[in-house]
């Protein structure tokens, strides 16, 4: 189930106008039949931002699909964004970006696991590129159309508050990282052309 749904220039229009996180929240209440606290819709306003600042970029064509919040069959998991289109190939992608507000992180000796500020704590959770990974492996088994329709499937994930990649990027997380390539905020301009791919038709 996707709670907001939308295209690029929609989306970015909404952000412009300061009207994302209301048209998220009723979308969300309509779709899950709740609402949801204040962080998460803070965590809303700031990030989508910074989505609408990559998705800036003329090359990527202004139908590219926007879907905010979507929640994985038979999981408990919500994938950040999707966004949808065509590749270089002429084949249907989807990109997953999952995306963090952290500023800093520390390594772990635990597999795929670092720690940061969550919560009002340090806690340990998962590695964002673990997280991105598992969540298009999910889609790959419960989403129908991305099987029959034999969509390319892209995660990543995207830090826009941090400034240091030592940790984060670390060869400790080498196998996740090659899985799902992790973005700062000063790869904005790469995680564009690197990442999306998707091209006009």
């Amino acid at each position: 189930m996707i709670v907001y749904a939308s295209t690029k220039v929609n989306f970015r229009e909404d952000v412009r106008n300061n009207q994302i996180v209301e048209k998220i929240l009723a979308d969300y209440r309509r779709n899950l039949g709740h609402s949801t606290s204040r962080s998460e819709m803070d965590s809303w306003k700031n990030s989508m931002m910074y989505m609408s600042n990559i998705l800036e970029d003329n090359d990527i064509p202004d139908d590219t699909g926007v879907a905010i919040e979507y929640k994985i069959p038979q999981t408990s998991k919500r994938i950040d964004i999707i966004l949808t289109g065509i590749n270089k190939d002429k084949r249907s992608s989807a990109v997953i970006v999952e995306l963090k507000q952290w500023s800093d992180a520390k390594i772990t000796d635990k597999d795929g696991i670092v720690e940061t500020f969550l919560g009002g704590s340090v806690r340990e959770t998962s590695h964002p590129s673990y997280q991105a990974w598992t969540y298009a492996a999910l889609l790959d088994d419960f989403n129908e159309a991305v099987q029959e329709k034999n969509i390319s499937l892209n995660p990543c994930a995207y830090l826009h508050n941090m400034k240091s990649d030592s940790v984060i990027k670390h060869s400790k997380y080498k196998f996740y990282l090659e899985k799902a390539p992790v973005f700062i905020s000063s790869d904005a301009g790469k995680l564009t052309m690197e990442r999306l791919g998707l091209q006009k038709i």
